[in-house]
């Protein structure tokens, strides 16, 4: 019986080493897709609300994969006053999705992929063409990951390597907004 605990523990311990890291107070299962992960964090409610108005849910459920950077609840809320619900109106939806698309990459980036091509580019910056056809760029300023829009707007990574079915995301405190 000692030695079935102790495998069992030893089991545990070595899932949990290997398991996605909770987001929004909600485990983020590998099994899952974009979508059905992000419904499940506290932290991405605008997100989600923004994705099904946009009508971008079966887009983010497809088979990729995909990088996402998604922007948590208190980035939103730091944009201009009005500017998410304007974004959210139906006559604005072409706008939305430009916005949303802007913070997608085909492919599937891991935050040392990212790291790595950043720090052995000429220029310190990885280059990216997001789905919306805008660019991002990712660069490390000592141990973090920063993600940059055209603008020259940044976004910390606070959370990297939550993978999912279909890709993987990146949470990051800022909305990268496209040109």
């Amino acid at each position: 019986m000692k030695l079935a605990t102790l495998t069992a523990t030893i089991a545990l311990a070595a899932g949990a080493a290997f398991a996605n890291p909770m987001v929004g107070g909600a485990p983020m299962l590998e099994t899952r897709n974009i979508v059905e992960n992000a419904v499940n964090s506290e932290d991405h409610t605008t997100l989600v609300a923004a994705v099904q108005a946009a009508d971008l849910v079966d887009a983010l459920q497809g088979p990729g994969p995909m990088t996402v950077f998604a922007p948590v609840n208190a980035a939103f809320d730091a944009l201009p006053a009005g500017t998410v619900d304007t974004l959210l109106m139906p006559e604005n939806k072409g706008m939305l999705q430009k916005v949303l698309t802007a913070h997608v990459v085909a492919g599937k980036l891991s935050g040392e992929d990212l790291m790595r091509r950043a720090r052995n580019s000429a220029d310190g910056f990885f280059h990216m063409e997001t789905l919306s056809g805008d660019a991002l760029s990712a660069q490390m300023r000592g141990s973090t990951l920063w993600i940059y829009d055209e603008s020259g707007n940044a976004g910390r990574v606070t959370i990297s390597d939550v993978n999912q079915s279909n890709g993987v995301i990146h949470v990051v405190d800022s909305v990268l907004v496209p040109r």
